[in-house]
């Protein structure tokens, strides 16, 4: 059978074979399937769809065409978690040690951000001397002695996964949610975790802009972890307006040790333990929620989720200090105040803007090899549904002698709507699929 095939069976919206997507993903990694060959069945999957079934097929196919993480020498149930990313997103940095903190196993891999602002690793690496290029074997010992390791992705880990997403960035084809939940799911599978915790996403400064998307694709990622027997769920957050009120590596660093301190931003606090309550459940560890919930609150109390975070940190090379006094941590030399164009309410501070304008400053990158400035950023003063006053400061751009300043400030004035009456209170966490 041709390949040929097989893109015309998907391009009539038929039903493609367990063989079929086999012969896909086999002929990608190989290079024998030619790139043109490829993109057209990406294009027909983007067009037709796929069944829950086939994205199953695809997804396991991918995570098979490499390397896979072997973690059933380490005792205990390994609890997962993955973000579809957004703009101020720390939450994996407080998250881990916390969950890990209450006796959960938190393997995690993550990679850099390409886009609004830096990602998790962009963050982590802010801390002199932290490693993220850990061996496996270094990257379980350190989940053994501390309960958790946050890594950079191998490149042996579902290898097919990164050709089709080179190829899915040049076809217009990344918006395909079988194609997304597959690139996803392909690299956790990998990893080896026995439970997966999803945080998808929507709105503003997210991938997925309504609340509909975000669910169809957090529905196929439950979907296809059943499938795999590993016991999936998610949450669906709201990301209007960024996460928290730092936007920047190392900013974000401070915020995550004051979250761990238990003086973090409540918004920020709310989804973090509601995270990491669930964890602990998945994990096996309270099948009451409320108990669980509980042991999350001690580990904050009592001390033990900062304490973890700095193990962590200590394990991975970093300079744990940092935990005890941040001035450790890369700053900014200036800073520029962005203030309130009239009194009222700010009804609106529209993440995307803000992540674009903490890039310019060099926050983030455009291209894989951009330089990431980790102590640049912004640091929002106000939230949503606060009454200000005239030229009262909004936010505070920290700035290398005025790189970007321009065109950030541009993208704060485009962010930053204030009016009369106050918004609609709403909860970040807006939906879950178990």
């Amino acid at each position: 059978m041709s390949f040929v095939d097989i893109i015309t069976r998907k391009r009539d919206g038929r039903v493609l074979s367990r063989e079929d997507i086999e012969t896909f993903v086999t002929g990608v990694t190989a290079a024998s399937i030619p790139d043109y060959q490829a993109s057209a069945l990406l294009m027909a999957i983007m067009l037709r769809g796929m069944t829950h079934e086939e994205t199953a097929w695809l997804t396991d196919a991918m995570a098979r065409s490499g390397d896979r993480i072997d973690l059933s020498d380490i005792p205990g149930i390994k609890v997962g978690k993955h973000s579809t990313g957004g703009v101020g997103d720390k939450v994996s940095i407080v998250l881990a040690p916390l969950a890990a903190a209450c006796g959960v196993i938190v393997p995690k891999m993550s990679g850099r951000g390409l886009g609004h602002t830096g990602g998790t690793l962009d963050k982590l690496q802010s801390i002199p001397g932290y490693r993220i290029d850990l061996s496996i074997q270094e990257f379980k010992r350190v989940l053994r002695d501390v309960g958790t390791s946050i890594i950079g992705q191998s490149a042996s880990l579902a290898p097919a996964d990164k050709k089709l997403y080179a190829l899915r960035d040049v076809t217009a084809t990344i918006e395909s949610i079988p194609l997304l939940a597959s690139s996803i799911m392909s690299k956790k599978l990998a990893e080896g975790s026995n439970a997966l915790l999803l945080d998808v996403k929507c709105g503003d400064g997210a991938f997925m802009k309504d609340v509909g998307g975000a669910r169809a694709l957090a529905e196929t990622m439950v979907a296809i972890g059943k499938q795999a027997g590993i016991r999936t769920e998610a949450f669906i957050t709201e990301m209007d307006a960024p996460l928290g009120n730092a936007i920047g590596n190392a900013l974000e660093i401070v915020e995550c040790i004051d979250c761990l301190m238990g003086v973090g931003p409540v918004e920020l606090m709310d989804v973090v333990t509601r995270f990491a309550t669930r964890m602990v459940v998945l994990a096996g560890i309270d099948t009451d929620p409320a108990a669980a919930a509980v042991r999350v609150e001690q580990a904050l109390s009592s001390g033990r989720g900062i304490e973890t975070f700095a193990r962590m940190i200590a394990a991975q090379g970093g300079n744990a200090r940092v935990v005890d006094d941040p001035s450790l941590l890369p700053s900014a030399p200036d800073r520029e105040l962005y203030r309130a164009p009239r009194g009222g309410y700010v009804t609106r501070t529209a993440a995307e803007a803000i992540g674009r304008a903490s890039n310019a400053l060099g926050a983030g990158r455009t291209t894989v090899g951009d330089p990431v400035d980790h102590a640049v950023g912004v640091i929002m003063l106000t939230r949503p549904g606060d009454r200000v006053t005239e030229d009262q400061p909004l936010l505070e751009l920290h700035h290398r002698d005025g790189r970007g300043l321009a065109t950030a400030l541009a993208f704060c004035r485009s962010a930053i709507e204030v009016a009369d009456a106050p918004p609609a209170a709403h909860a970040k966490v807006i939906g879950e699929v178990r």
